[in-house]
């Protein structure tokens, strides 16, 4: 048995405190959706949980700016059903609608999502060799089941995929994370919160040591309005995403005047395909020029013999998104 020290915090100072104090690995304890079958297969092993169940953090706030502060505690089920979601991000709303089963997203919590832990089937084997439990132990995946795994920005280290839907949506509408340390507060931009495996794919996130996620804001975008969700996956429900496509789309006259795309199911983070946007901005808002911008996306792609499908299915969801937020146009 081992030993685990727990503390609800009363107030986010205390969070904070008690994270900062700790001489044992601490983890925060919102849903435990991820967290606590984690512990059970003694993946991880904290020796402290900080519960920040009540610390508030619970609404979804209009910002002057015409976007929105969700709060790092609102549950994913009530985020999803928000009507100003749905009316301003539908992508957002997708997404969440497409995670998990409607029990967890009941109890999943819009910071701890962003911490679910980027994973593979070795990783959730604590008899595995995996570099993102233990650095240096190696990499099975590689050779071995690879088939959901990822083929942009792996590394030899690792070619795990984040597991998430809602983090894909906000990387795709550059949305910031706020979050506090014993520093103070602090922000990071989505694009830049997850990480790539490099040679220590252990740490999943930028997040430095002891934060604790109090909001995530939404700008606003002028197109949000269209823009959309789409996940590949082995069954409709209570499954990852082979592959997953967040876009919204600005066309006029045939052209697309602007757009935001990301990918999920590919890589170690969600993956915003800035080169498919370029090349889109411009071009003519047809099946042709949707996927040669998602061919061009996959150039630096290395697939295993497993998961080259992807190839193929990147471009044809792509595409298939795209054509459904501009009417069908070919």
């Amino acid at each position: 048995m081992k030993p685990l020290a727990y503390e609800r915090a009363s107030s986010l100072d205390q969070a904070v405190g008690l994270l900062a104090a700790a001489d044992v690995p601490a983890r925060l304890l919102a849903g435990g959706t991820n967290l606590v079958d984690l512990m059970k297969l003694e993946v991880e092993t904290p020796g402290l949980l900080v519960d920040v169940n009540h610390l508030g953090l619970d609404r979804v706030e209009d910002t002057d700016s015409g976007g929105l502060l969700i709060g790092a505690m609102v549950r994913n089920a009530d985020l999803a059903a928000d009507p100003r979601v749905g009316e301003r991000f539908p992508v957002l709303a997708r997404a969440l609608l497409s995670a998990a089963s409607g029990q967890i997203r009941n109890l999943a919590t819009t910071g701890g999502n962003l911490l679910q832990r980027t994973r593979c089937v070795y990783f959730m084997d604590a008899t595995k060799p995996c570099n993102k439990r233990l650095p240096g132990s190696g990499c099975p995946a590689i050779e071995g089941a690879s088939r959901e795994l990822g083929v942009l920005g792996t590394s030899r280290s690792c070619i795990a995929t984040h597991p998430g839907d809602m983090a894909v949506a906000l990387a795709a509408l550059d949305a910031v994370v706020h979050y506090v340390t014993a520093d103070g507060p602090a922000t990071l931009a989505m694009t830049e919160f997850h990480r790539l495996p490099g040679d220590d794919p252990s740490v999943d996130t930028n997040l430095p040591p002891g934060a604790v996620i109090t909001a995530v804001e939404v700008p606003p975008l002028p197109f949000a309005a269209s823009s959309t969700y789409r996940k590949a996956r082995d069954r409709r429900s209570y499954a990852f995403a082979l592959v997953s496509v967040a876009a919204a789309v600005d066309v006029a006259d045939g052209r697309v005047r602007d757009v935001r795309l990301a990918l999920g199911g590919v890589s170690h983070r969600p993956w915003r395909a800035y080169a498919a946007e370029e090349l889109l901005r411009g071009a003519p808002a047809t099946a042709d020029s949707f996927r040669a911008a998602a061919e061009a996306e996959l150039a630096a792609a290395t697939p295993t013999d497993e998961n080259r499908f992807k190839i193929d299915l990147v471009p044809r969801l792509v595409t298939g998104t795209l054509l459904e937020l501009t009417g069908g146009a070919r």
